[in-house]
């Protein structure tokens, strides 16, 4: 985000009907590339993932989810990722037939965290910048890297000014 400008300025706001419509449409491009036999587990990547993983596990009718769950942001602010919950290891190994499931990726250093864990896993995640699009495998929607993606588990309905005076 450049300095002169609030997030809300190069916002896109998502809805919870768009993330319904995005997530199943990355369940349908996800079908299309599953390993033969399908796919063997969901993880999604907390916190953003959980509504998308839920959606393409049910979609694709994964039984076996779980999450791993890495900080790299404190409010808007970027910091060095880091992983508090991994997945049961014992399921998803190497990764082989898993799919990692995330609402975003931004720079990628999240998922470069995560892809060493589980590093023959398929990345898919919902909207991807340009910065970190090299680390998914499977993407809906590429943004700018400056805008800011509001998601429906962030926001509350509240009035807004109009652009120009009622």
């Amino acid at each position: 985000m450049t300095p002169d400008r609030l997030p809300h300025e190069k916002g896109f706001h998502v809805s919870w009907d768009q993330i319904h419509r995005d997530a199943r449409a990355l369940a349908w491009r996800l079908q299309g590339v599953a390993p033969e036999g399908g796919w063997r587990a969901v993880v999604a990547i907390t916190r953003g993932g959980m509504a998308p993983a839920m959606i393409v596990a049910r979609e694709l009718d994964i039984r076996t989810v779980d999450t791993i769950s890495v900080k790299s942001y404190n409010h808007q602010t970027q910091t060095e990722p880091r992983v508090i919950k991994s997945p049961d290891m014992g399921i998803v190994g190497n990764g082989e037939g898993v799919l990692i499931v995330d609402d975003l990726v931004d720079t990628g250093r999240t998922l470069e965290v995560v892809r060493a864990t589980m590093p023959r896993a398929h990345v898919a995640t919902v909207y991807a910048k340009p910065m970190g699009r090299a680390q998914v495998d499977t993407f809906v929607t590429e943004v700018s890297q400056d805008t800011w993606i509001f998601f429906p588990w962030d926001m509350a309905l509240q009035y807004v000014e109009p652009y120009r005076g009622a």
